[in-house]
């Protein structure tokens, strides 16, 4: 759906004006904002301070994906790279929306919603053992990690809440 429309005054008459969805464009101050689809402000609207908890640093050689679920690990600084219930040293820590390329900088996050497409609402979402991806199905592989992600709040969205002591199966 377009952003809806109001009139305002303009130069002696009155004009058509479009609701704004992102913020950051000059000329913008004093304009009415307008939802997204799914009915929330973009996260670039909020004022300073009320925001997902993020941390930015460097992706590991191999890149990420949008939506990879990710942990941080020290190599001379620190970086991030996909988490993999497979490898109990790679627990999932936070999460990227976007792609990113081996070495350039990746926004974390670390609490919000995980994007998704036809999720299960209701559902708990656990890491994979496919690294960077969640599943509803818990790993049985013996040496794998069982770490709840969250729950899925909508078929897009995964209510971001890891488990901060996964389990290590024997």
């Amino acid at each position: 759906m377009a952003n809806q429309k109001f009139l305002a005054k303009g130069a002696g008459s009155l004009q058509e004006v479009q609701a704004v969805a992102t913020a950051g464009t000059s000329g913008e101050e004093g304009l009415i904002p307008c939802l997204d689809a799914i009915g929330r402000f973009n996260e670039n609207m909020m004022p300073l301070g009320v925001s997902a908890e993020t941390i930015v640093c460097k992706a590991a050689a191999g890149g990420l994906a949008a939506n990879d679920v990710v942990y941080f690990y020290l190599d001379t600084t620190v970086k991030v790279d996909k988490a993999d219930a497979s490898d109990n040293t790679k627990n999932a820590m936070g999460y990227v929306k976007d792609i990113v390329s081996g070495g350039a900088d990746a926004t974390v996050f670390l609490d919000g919603e995980l994007p998704g497409t036809t999720l299960t609402p209701g559902a708990v979402y656990y890491l994979s053992e496919t690294p960077g991806l969640v599943t509803t199905t818990a790993p049985t592989t013996s040496a794998a990690i069982v770490q709840s992600i969250g729950v899925a709040v909508s078929v897009t969205g995964i209510r971001f809440d890891p488990n901060k002591q996964p389990i290590i199966l024997v």
